[in-house]
């Protein structure tokens, strides 16, 4: 395991040279095979999969939730188009990632968020990748300030956005503040686990305006969580609420994908629409 944990480091980001790691994905029921008790998994053959720096920087590239073809992942891994040919095999043998066909192209994806969530705890116990170079130092900040969380928004945007559904009412049962000195279940870079917000009436009216059916993404998927940010140390909004707010986001253009992994920009339009809409006020 501990050849596994070296190579773990792979899958930071650069921001990881803080000294918490990025956020996990929120803990809800995937399409992954898993087992309640870890004396019974093999782990062994997990570590084995993410163990080759390639392999583990094809899932760094694949954490954002997107499907990606394999000409990008091997662009991703800075390998060849043969070689990560082979990794992916690997990683579909190992349960790690699935393929989807489009066509006659074939798109990867992480297997479901419990593979993210053990990305993200490999990368706590993990060293960190240092920073050495002005463009590490931008993408770090750019992460601190608007990133995806596997399928939500996450940072200062991310936590803004949460505290103005809270501060609007749309949400209750929390101040969206990570409390550490009365904290039992919640911990940084984690999914939250000691407060349980709940979605109002007015709420969920104020959501179907907004052109989300909060109804219609009810399933096996719980409706609300959050994830206790790491770098604002605040809660951003989870669960299938927060996928579906961010896909609404994206899908009004207000936020775009970066160049860089897990990156997000605001668009002017969303600067503007998220300040009018829901009194979200960020910096330029």
């Amino acid at each position: 395991m501990c050849c596994g944990a070296a190579h773990a480091a792979e899958i930071h980001t650069a921001a990881r040279h803080a000294s918490v790691g990025a956020e996990a994905t929120p803990s809800y029921a995937g399409t992954m095979a898993t087992t309640t008790d870890a004396r019974d998994a093999d782990i062994a053959r997990a570590a084995a999969a993410i163990a080759d720096p390639s392999r583990a920087r094809v899932l760094r590239a694949l954490l954002e939730g997107r499907a990606l073809p394999a000409s990008v992942l091997a662009s991703e891994a800075g390998v060849s188009a043969s070689t990560v040919s082979g990794h992916l095999a690997k990683l579909l043998e190992a349960g790690m990632v699935r393929v989807e066909r489009h066509g006659r192209h074939r798109y990867y994806r992480l297997t479901g968020p419990a593979v993210g969530e053990a990305l993200e705890a490999l990368a706590r116990i993990a060293p960190p990748l240092p920073i050495t170079s002005l463009r590490q130092s931008t993408h770090a900040h750019a992460l601190r300030r608007a990133r995806t969380c596997y399928d939500h928004v996450a940072g200062a945007l991310g936590v803004a956005l949460m505290a103005a559904l809270l501060e609007r009412g749309v949400l209750e049962g929390g101040d969206g503040r990570f409390h550490p000195e009365t904290a039992e279940g919640d911990r940084l870079s984690a999914p939250g686990k000691d407060t349980t917000y709940r979605l109002t009436a007015p709420g969920r009216a104020e959501l179907a305006a907004f052109g989300v059916d909060t109804d219609g993404i009810a399933g096996r998927r719980p409706l609300i969580r959050y994830c206790v940010d790491w770098t604002e140390q605040r809660h951003h909004l989870a669960g299938a609420l927060g996928a579906a707010l961010t896909d609404r986001l994206f899908a009004l253009d207000w936020i775009r994908r970066g160049s860089r992994r897990r990156v997000i920009n605001l668009t002017d339009a969303g600067r503007t629409g998220l300040e009018r809409t829901f009194g979200v006020a960020l910096d330029a």
